[in-house]
Formats: structure tokens, C-alpha cells, sequence
């Protein structure tokens, strides 16, 4: 049984190496919302979030305040709202953000479609209202799904997403394209995230369920630099004692919350989400390893080894590890990675060899703003073939800024950050991407 004298050993790690509970995600099914227009349900979904999550803002603060933990944000996640949404869905969205903002959480998620088989006439009306919403929203983030191991990569789904982010990029583009990182693109998603931008509440998931992300990259830091020049053995044992800790007082937060908020715990996320604070940076543990600088040869190893030892460490602690656990590796908000990639050591296709064995893919990445929107597609392309033949959750959440060009800064603020202007292939690749139709699924999909 867990008690509050668990969290006694790591308070050192709270105080000097910038570990705390990302967030406290709670996941509202909102499926018996739909009504006979949009506007009846946008009514009801706005509801429904004020009765379920009135109290979430406060018991976060009361248990950041009684166990003396960190708790960063308090989000929501709600179900893909392709699945309720009809002609005008921007009168949902409008619902969501301003239900967020009167429940006081940081950010609200699942505006989102599932789309990896084909598109429903609701999925493409909200692929085309993205742009409009993510430009009057403050809170709302979304995501699409377009492709897994399953069923394949949806190609037209592909290219319109490149599309989209072109869009949304234009229509942000006085906040420097912001409205980019609210928008990511998956293949093989969960249904339990509790981390923006991707976050929703999947169809098979309760009708309410609390879930935790914790992370602590300075707590792993540190704790390597105890074991310098040791072998990899040594490292990796380190790694996964680290994360047992860290995971265990996301443990106790989880079910404490899920207790007083009277819903069913769902899953402690266990991913070294960093910020662009000095010390609380996934790229700073590769160097740890021994790396000048990330993206160095030897950085895809660090990291596989980096992302198995914290799926290790936290399964050990927790009966209940899901979402995407492992490794972030978003550039803006990642002080090490930022710096690797201003001095250029860090491109974009290290960055993809990195997806390869990282918790997700190719995040928080500004590109060139006259980036093309088949240029786009073709990323999206690659990182969800990388996601479908691994078996293995792959994203895209790239910035296209306009006005800006490669070696330009753009800063977004906050724990989104701030990152260079990494430059893109400049090759064309229209007639692949106007081909549409699907990638077919691998022949491992073949399971049963």
C-alpha cells in the first residue's frame, strides 16, 4: 500500500533537480453528449466538463500543497469529437475552451480524429474547421490519427494534414505560427495520453478516469553523473532505480487524486518530458552518457537504451504504466536540444533516426515558414512508416513559422519553449503525395 512517506526520499529531487508531476489529466467521455444539432452539443459537452471536472483545479492544488509535490498543469481529455461533431463543429471547439478556461485547467485536448482506415464525412469537416478553431481557441489542442500497424498509413489523410498545418500556420501567423503546436499528427495513437498535444479520451476508455504524467530528466542526470565512466550496465540499472522512484510518487498522486475526485485511476505516464529550464533536459542525459553534443554518433543508442530502462523502472512501480511512456524529445522545449540543433549537430533526419526508439516522433520542431505543404505531408509520411512497421506510437508536431527562415529563432513562451529554425530538404516529392490511397499494413499486422 502506498503512503505519503514514500515521496520522503525524493524531496531532494524536487528541490534541486526539477522533478515534478507534469500533469493531472482527467479523460471525460462525452459520447452521450451528442444532440440534434451542433449547438445543443456544444451545450451539453459544456455541461458535462463543469460537472465533472469543477473540483480538479483544486485537488491538484490541495495535493501539490499536502504532499509537497510539484504538480504543473491540471488538463482535460476529452473524446474525439469527430465522433459528435456535425456541420459546424468551431461551435464544439468554442465549448471547450471556454468550459477549460471556467474549470481552470491549462489545456483542454481531443479536438481530434481518428482517420488511419478513411475519413468520415464529420472527421473531414473537422479537419477543415482546424485552421478557424486553433486561431479562436486558447486552450483547445487536437490531434489526427493517420495511420497504424493495423490498417496502414491513410495517404489522403496525409496530405491533407499537410494542408492543414500550412493553414494553421497562416492563420497563427501573428503568434509566430503558435497555433501549429496545438495541432499533432500520429500514427498508432493511445487512448490514454495525458500529454498535450495529443491527448484524448479513447473509446475504450471509462466514462471518467484520472491519469498522471510524471517526469523528472534532471533527477536521471543527476543520478548518471553519480555513475560516470561506469559501463552501460551500470547506466542503465541507474536509469531504471531512478524511474522506479519517480514513478512511485506519481503513483501515490495518481490514486490520491482519482480517490477524491471519486473516479477510477487510469495510468501513470512515466516520460521524461523536459522544459527549456537548464536542468531538466532529455538531451543533457544523452551527453551524460558521453556525448558532446546530442546528435552525435551514439545518440539513437543513448536514447534506446534511455527509453527502455524508464519503461523498465516504471512497470516495476506501477501496475498501471501507459500512454507514452519513455523519452520526449521536442526541441523548443528542451534546452539541450536546442542548443544541438542552433550549433547544428542536430538536424531533422537525426531527429528521425531518434523517433526510431524515443516515446513518440518528431516534436516541437520550427521549420522554414515557405515549407511546403507537401513537403509536410511527406514528414508526416515518414514518421508514421516508422510508427506502423515498429509497432510503435509515431507523431509529427511541426511549426511551419511564417516570415521565418532556417537560423532564425522563433520563442513560443512558457514550457513550450523556444527553438532555432531547423532547415527542411528542399527536394520535391509532389507526385508521391498527390498518388493519395493507403500504404498498405505491413505483413507482421497479421497477428491473429
Amino acid at each position: 500500500m502506498l503512503e505519503s512517506s514514500e515521496i520522503l526520499q525524493t524531496i531532494h529531487m524536487i528541490q534541486e533537480q526539477h522533478f515534478d508531476i507534469r500533469t493531472i489529466t482527467m479523460g471525460i467521455n462525452l459520447l452521450d453528449c451528442r444532440r440534434n444539432n451542433d449547438a445543443e452539443t456544444a451545450e451539453c459537452v459544456y455541461a458535462k466538463i463543469l460537472r465533472m471536472a469543477g473540483n480538479l483545479v483544486q485537488v491538484g492544488c490541495d495535493l501539490e500543497s499536502e504532499l509537497g509535490v510539484p504538480i504543473v498543469n491540471k488538463r482535460l481529455s476529452v473524446t474525439p469529437i469527430s465522433m459528435i461533431s456535425g456541420s459546424d463543429p468551431l461551435i464544439i471547439a468554442i465549448a471547450l475552451d471556454k468550459a477549460a478556461g471556467d474549470v481552470g485547467v491549462n489545456l483542454i485536448g481531443g479536438y481530434s480524429a481518428l482517420m488511419h482506415k478513411g475519413g468520415t464525412i464529420a472527421e473531414e469537416t473537422l479537419l477543415e474547421s482546424m485552421p478557424e478553431v486553433f486561431a479562436k481557441t486558447v486552450r483547445l489542442c487536437g490531434s489526427v490519427n493517420v495511420a497504424s500497424t493495423r490498417s496502414g498509413i491513410n495517404m489522403d489523410a496525409v496530405r491533407k494534414m499537410g494542408v492543414i498545418i500550412k493553414r494553421t500556420a497562416e492563420a497563427t501567423a501573428a503568434q509566430n505560427s503558435f497555433g501549429c503546436a496545438k495541432l499533432v499528427v500520429f500514427a498508432n495513437a493511445v487512448e490514454d495520453n495525458p500529454f498535450m498535444a495529443g491527448a484524448f479520451h479513447g473509446p475504450g476508455e471509462p466514462e471518467c478516469v484520472v491519469n498522471v504524467g510524471v517526469s523528472g530528466p534532471g533527477v536521471v542526470q543527476r543520478a548518471l553523473e553519480a555513475v560516470r565512466g561506469q559501463p552501460f550496465d551500470v547506466v542503465a540499472e541507474t536509469i531504471k532505480r531512478t524511474s522506479f522512484k519517480i514513478t512511485r510518487v506519481g503513483e501515490l498522486v495518481a490514486q490520491e487524486a482519482a480517490r477524491r475526485l471519486g473516479v477510477p485511476f487510469g495510468i501513470v505516464d512515466l516520460s521524461l518530458a523536459p522544459t527549456p529550464a537548464r536542468g531538466d533536459s532529455v538531451a543533457y542525459i544523452l551527453e551524460e552518457m558521453g556525448l558532446e553534443k546530442v546528435g552525435a554518433p551514439g545518440t539513437t543508442a543513448a536514447l534506446a537504451m534511455l527509453n527502455d530502462m524508464v519503461k523498465k523502472g516504471g512497470v516495476m512501480a506501477s501496475s498501471h504504466v501507459g500512454g507514452l511512456s519513455g523519452a520526449f524529445i521536442p526541441v523548443s522545449e528542451d534546452i539541450g536540444m536546442i542548443e544541438a540543433a542552433a550549433a547544428g549537430c542536430l538536424t531533422i533526419e537525426k531527429l528521425e533516426a531518434m523517433t526510431c526508439v524515443c516515446s513518440v516522433g518528431l516534436d516541437m520542431i520550427v521549420i522554414p515558414g515557405d515549407t511546403s505543404a507537401n513537403t509536410i505531408a511527406g514528414i508526416i509520411a515518414d514518421e508514421a512508416a516508422i510508427g506502423m512497421v515498429n509497432n510503435k506510437t509515431t507523431a509529427v508536431r511541426v511549426i511551419p513559422a511564417v516570415g521565418k527562415k532556417a537560423g532564425d529563432t522563433v520563442n513560443f513562451g512558457g514550457l513550450f519553449g523556444y527553438a532555432p529554425v531547423m532547415k527542411v530538404n528542399s527536394f520535391g516529392n509532389d507526385a508521391f503525395i498527390q498518388r493519395g490511397g493507403r500504404i498498405p499494413a505491413p505483413l507482421h499486422s497479421l497477428r491473429n
